[in-house]
Order: C-alpha cells, then structure tokens, then sequence
C-alpha cells in the first residue's frame, strides 16, 4: 500500500499557485459524489475544489465511503453530475464494480466518471475503460490540483454536452408525437412540453422552472391565458389558468410578451413570442442570466421552423375544442365532462363528490320569454356556479338545463348548492328568481368509468326530482338497484303485452235505485305466476313512465268495445264500459281518431263507453285535455272524473269539462260512517247534483258505508259488497246471476 502521506499531499504542490480562476457568480451547482473509504481524502478534495465555479454553477459535494453506498446515494440522486472513484475500497476492484452497476444497473448514461487510485498497480484494463465509459483514470500522486481542476471541468463539460443532446432528443421526440397524433386530446399540451425542453437544451438550461402559456381560441375575443405545456416546479399547473400560478412577475411578463407580440429577453428569464393572428403563445424561461446573442439566434431559427407545426397543432386544437366545450357558456362539454369525472375518480376519489345542477322549470323562461333570454340566464348561472366553486371545483355544462360539478365535498354541500340560488339572476332586463334540484355521488362510493358515474349521479337527480319536498339526493346502491329492477320490470311488461298476457278485468257499478247492473270499471291486470298479478299501483307508472301507455291504453279500449259488442249480442245492450286514461294517452296526436276510429269499428254506441281521468290529469296540461275530451263528447263519448278532491281541483277547470259523472273517491267512501267522516263525501255529492252530473261512490265495502252513501242521495255505487273485479267470462255469468232479478242491499 502506498503511505497516506502520498496520498494527502497530491493537492497541494507549489505549480497550483500559479492556477487563478475567473470570479463569477454562481447560480445553482452540480453534483458531485466522491467515493473513497478514506475520510481524509474527502476532506482534502472538497477543501482543493471548495470555490471551484464551473459554467456558471459551483460545486455541491456529496460523501460515500463504500461500493454499496454510491450505489444507494446514485438510486435516489440520478441527476449527479460526477462522480470521483476510488478504485481500491472495500475490495480490490470495488470502484470498477461501481463502474459496471452505474452503466449497467442504474442506466446512468449522462453521469461523468473520474477514476482514481493511491496503487498504480490496481488499474483498470483498456476494455473496461472503453465499454463503461470511464472519463479519465488518474493516479492520486500525480493528481495536482490544477490537474483535477482540469479534469472536474472537462468532465462537467462533457456531462453539460450529453445532457443538452439528451434533452434536445426529448424534446424533439415530444413534438413528433404531437405532430403524428394531432387527433389526440392532449397532443397540444406534448407539443408544447416539447417546444419547453427543446429551447431549454438550446441554452443549456435544465428543463425547470419553464411553462408555456395560450390564449384560449374558440373563436371569440377571450383574455384567458392558460398553461399548455410546463416543466420542473410548474409541471402541476399544466391545463389551468395562469394565474393559479400565483407568481406576479411570470404574468406579467407573459401578457406583456402576448400584447406585444415580442420576445423578451431580461437579466434573470425570457419570454419568447410564438404563433400568428390567430394563435399566440409565450414560452416563458427562468435564466436566471442573461441570453447570449448567438443563443437568441439559434432560438430564433427554431421558433421559426417550429411555428408552423405550432399552427397545426393549435387548429386541430380549436376543433377539439368544438367537440369538447360548449359554446354558449365555454365550459366542459357533456362528453369532457365525462373524462374529468373519470380521471377524477382514478387520482383523487377520496373527499369529492360529483354533482349534477338541474334547473327547474327552464322551460317556462324559454317559452315565455324567449330564448335568447334563456341562453342569458343560463349564462348567468355559469358565473355564478364559478363565482361560488371555481377556486375550488370544475364545471360543465351537460345538458340544456343540466350543469354539473366535481370537487371536495366540503364545499359542494346541499346548502352552498343551494345558496347559488337564494338571490335572483339577471338575464336581459329581467330579474328572474329560479331554485334548482341536486344529484350528488361521493367518488369514493361510484364506479370508475366516466359514464356510470354519471349515470349514478343522474339516479340521484331522478331520485330527488321524484321525493316531494327535497331537492337534493346523494347516490346510494340501493338506489341502482331499484332503478335496474324498475328497468327489469318495464322489460318483462313490453314482452307480456307484445305477448298478448295482459288481461282485462271488470268491477260492476250499480244503481242505488233500480239496484240493478248499470255498468262495469274495466281494470287492467298483468298476470306475472299462476294465481298471482302484478299491482298495477306499480306497473302503472312505469308504463306513463315509458310511454308504453299509449299502445296498452289503445289495446285496453279496443278489449272493451268488444266485450261491449259481446254484451250486446247476449241482450245487455243498455250496460257501459268505463275506462281509465292517463297524460300520455292526450299528448299523443293520434288518441282522439284513434278512440273514434275503434267506437266506429267495433260498431258500439258512442255513449256506452266512458272515459274516466284523474284531477291529476286534468291540472297537469288543461287544455289538451279539455280539447280532447271536448270532441270525444261532441262524437258521443261519455267522461267521468275519478279521484274527485284529492289534489285539490280548480272548480273552474270543473266547470269547463264536459263531464258526465263525478266519481267519489274510495278515501273519502272509508270514513263516511265515522262522525263526522261523510262530510267531504257529501260535498261532492251535492256538488254534482247542482252542476247536473251524475255521481258514483267506488270503494264501498260494508253496510254502514252504503247506508251513508244512501242518504247523501248518491246515484251509483261499486266496490267489494257487491263484487270485486273480473275477468271477462266470470263477469258474464254474474250478470246471468243477478241482472234479471232484483240484488238485495
């Protein structure tokens, strides 16, 4: 072994006094591992290169005393510059070990590598000089300090050289990519993280503290400035407004670049000006020193050759951006939307929530004040949905009426929801004062595609549209799972009907004084096993729901025509049929022919058929169905109105139907023979006989119910004292049973 004394001498020979370094002052510093297992060789190293400048950058030294440890500090710290070797260390050939795992192992290609040894006799063979790509191997004795000042800077050099070639590639590989996949979404913001790391290698910069910024283009005049391409600390802020930097002297040096048109170039960054009329960019540079003038020219010929790819790409952009946000409010569209819910659910499901703005009555305005008055409504809402979540939430617009939200469920919450619409919005000269309804799915509880979680979010919506006095919902499973049972149940309906399985049953309706048949209820029935029928409490709805009505409701009255042709033909010619109908049924244009043209071909009197509507019906569109039910009675349809008092009717929507018989409701029949229980049920018995009509107790089960009904003077009755439904063959033996004599009440 050589004496130490050798080795700690190698700095300090009377030659490097001569050695004297330019003053400059440094910014930023390279990284320097050395690795000796002797302490002292450390020491004498960084005191020998301790003001050391090289490129403008100082050294920053760092200490591993085995194999092992260089290993484990190079892991974590790729970004080294140079690393000083000690051959000799734990084992004989422990450095070139070392050598093979950085090029082999780690892939540490940019990384210089000085060998040194304090035994000439350990040095490395020719071959693993070349095929590991040693810098330099230098004997400690002859190491003088202004030969390692030579070496470490020649090295850094080289490490300066490799890395510019290397981040030039990147960053030209980057906008290829961005050229050959101009359809992708995100193809605008790869090239201009290309265009960043390009003019970064350019100057000899590090790809850090560099963005790229846009003037959003759509089509209109717009200020907003947004990070397209960023690296280093910006990175993060890729895809948002500029200012979410928060950094004052980027802003304004990249609107002044963006005003002006012109690049800046400053003592400590750069703004370089890219684009044309209609499409400008700023790429802003933190230097920290000032461009040198052949630099500012070689960025020129790259802009220059750039800015046509630029051009392209930032028009295939504007066309996404067609596909992707909507016009009217310049927000996510339904389609982006969907994506931001699903990357959304993928990176930070925890503590968000998704909600979706449904407007109510939007229509109305529409209609009553135009659309041009809606649009500004609708934008009005937008800015105040920003001015409420925008700091901290992203929005879309996904329907005509319909926005929607994603972001911390702190701050979407029922209540802040709720109080975007406690003051009036102003659209044209209007002050308009509108309330919205809520769906709201935590991302922690949806599924991870865009599309079901909307969906979800929407099962909520429904849900709160449909609960009487809510007007938010949060997704629950179990919500799902009703709705795929809901959808399960409307498909089994349209098999069974299009299989002809519905069926029709009858409940008779008597005459209080004849005490004989007059007419019968015809009520539908959906056999689902033997002996067992689906409610039609529940079936009902889906079908209105559906729109299924509309064919079953055709179907159900041609069934009672013909069973009222076939109680004609057995001498009950004088019997009606009444028959239920729903909202759906007068919205569509072909109901009322369609009725007439089934009378006509059935060949049944007009007046034995009777239309029976809920109030419900009647105060939802009133005037469609007074149109209709007024030219059905001009043909000589009978109508009655059933669940009379229930939802509180207008008596001048009563007064305009051209009614026959009012119905008294079952609700009111289940109290008339408690105290004081028969006084509503009167009412509407007196209140017939002096409009003219007819009335008709339905849901009369006991005696004392019928004694009542009987002394308010009521005309008809049905209910289970006297029968329950049918089907069509019972119905007409009990008629042979009790139509020729008299029934005892």
């Amino acid at each position: 072994m050589t004496p130490k004394e050798t080795d700690e001498g190698f700095l300090f020979l009377a030659e490097d006094d001569s050695t004297q370094l330019p003053s400059q002052t440094p910014i930023g510093a390279w990284a320097i591992l050395i690795v000796d297992d002797d302490q002292e060789i450390h020491t004498v190293t960084k005191l020998a290169l301790n003001d050391l400048i090289v490129l403008g950058k100082r050294l920053e030294f760092h200490h591993a005393y085995s194999g092992e440890q260089a290993i484990d500090f190079l892991r974590q710290h790729s970004d080294t510059a140079l690393v000083l070797l000690d051959v000799v260390m734990e084992t004989d050939n422990a450095g070139l070990q070392v050598v093979k795992r950085i090029r082999d192992e780690l892939q540490l290609d940019e990384l210089r590598i000085i060998l040194r040894t304090g035994q000439p006799g350990y040095a490395p063979e020719e071959s693993v000089i070349k095929e590991y790509d040693i810098n330099d191997y230098k004997t400690k004795t002859e190491l003088t300090r202004s030969k390692l000042v030579t070496t470490i800077i020649s090295s850094i050099r080289s490490y300066q050289q490799i890395k510019t070639i290397n981040q030039n590639r990147r960053g030209l590989q980057k906008i290829i990519k961005a050229g050959a996949n101009l359809l992708e979404q995100h193809s605008l913001h790869e090239f201009s993280e290309g265009v960043v790391t390009q003019i970064s290698s350019l100057i000899g910069l590090h790809a850090e503290g560099v963005l790229c910024a846009q003037i959003e283009d759509d089509g209109t005049a717009s200020d907003k400035i947004y990070v397209l391409g960023a690296a280093g600390n910006y990175a993060p802020f890729i895809k948002c407004q500029l200012e979410r930097l928060d950094n004052k002297r980027i802003v304004e040096q990249i609107n002044l670049c963006l005003k002006t048109r012109q690049h800046i170039f400053a003592d400590s960054d750069t703004v370089l000006y890219l684009g044309n009329d209609k499409h400008n960019a700023a790429v802003y540079i933190e230097t920290n020193r000032p461009i040198e003038e052949a630099d500012k020219q070689l960025i020129e010929v790259f802009l220059s050759n750039i800015s046509v790819g630029y051009e392209n790409v930032a028009l295939f952009q504007q066309l996404k951006h067609a596909a992707y946000i909507d016009p009217l409010t310049k927000t996510p569209n339904r389609n982006e939307f969907i994506q931001i819910l699903q990357d959304t659910r993928r990176f930070e499901p925890e503590h968000m929530v998704a909600v979706l703005v449904d407007i109510d009555h939007f229509s109305d305005v529409n209609d009553g004040l135009g659309q041009d008055v809606g649009n500004e409504l609708l934008i009005a809402i937008t800015l105040r949905l920003i001015e409420h979540f925008g700091a901290s939430s992203q929005l879309g617009r996904i329907g005509a009426d319909v926005f929607a939200l994603v972001g911390p469920e702190q701050e979407l919450t029922p209540q802040k929801l709720t109080a975007v619409f406690a003051q009036p919005f102003q659209a044209s000269e209007h002050s308009l004062q509108v309330n919205a309804t809520f769906g709201i799915c935590r991302l922690r509880d949806a599924a991870e595609q865009g599309m079901v979680i909307m969906k979800q979010v929407y099962i909520a919506l429904n849900k709160a549209k449909k609960t009487v006095g809510s007007h938010h919902q949060y997704y629950e499973p179990a919500m799902e799972e009703e709705v795929t049972e809901r959808l399960t149940m409307l498909r089994m309906l349209r098999a069974d009907f299009a299989l002809d399985k519905l069926e029709l049953w009858y409940q008779p309706q008597l005459c209080l004084k004849t005490k004989k048949v007059v007419g019968m209820e015809a009520l539908l029935r959906w056999p689902h096993q033997p002996g067992q029928y689906i409610s039609p409490a529940v079936f009902i709805p889906l079908a209105e729901y559906s729109g299924l009505i509309v064919d079953i409701g055709l179907w159900v009255l041609e069934q009672a025509c013909k069973q009222l042709q076939q109680l004609s033909s057995l001498g009950c010619g004088a019997l009606r049929i009444a028959v239920n109908v729903s909202m759906p049924q007068f919205r569509s244009p072909q109901f009322v022919p369609a009725v007439i043209e089934i009378v006509e071909r059935y060949q049944v009197k007009p007046e034995l058929l009777e239309l029976e509507i809920t109030e419900s019906v009647v105060m939802d569109e009133p005037k469609i169905v007074i149109d209709a039910l007024e030219a059905l009675k001009r043909f000589g349809i009978k109508v009655a109105i059933d669940d009379f008092g229930i939802g509180f009717s207008s008596l001048s929507y009563l007064q305009q139907l051209p009614l026959d018989r009012i119905k008294v409701d079952r609700a009111f029949v289940n109290t008339v023979a408690t105290e004081g229980g028969g006084l509503i049920a009167e009412t509407i018995v007196s209140l017939g006989k002096r409009i003219g009509l007819s009335t008709i107790a339905e849901g009369v089960e006991t005696e004392a119910q019928l004694q009542a009904i009987l002394a308010m003077g009521c005309d008809e009755v049905q209910g289970y004292l006297f029968a329950k439904p049918m089907p069509a063959p019972q119905l007409i033996e009990y008629l042979r049973q009790n139509q020729g004599g008299c029934i005892q009440f």
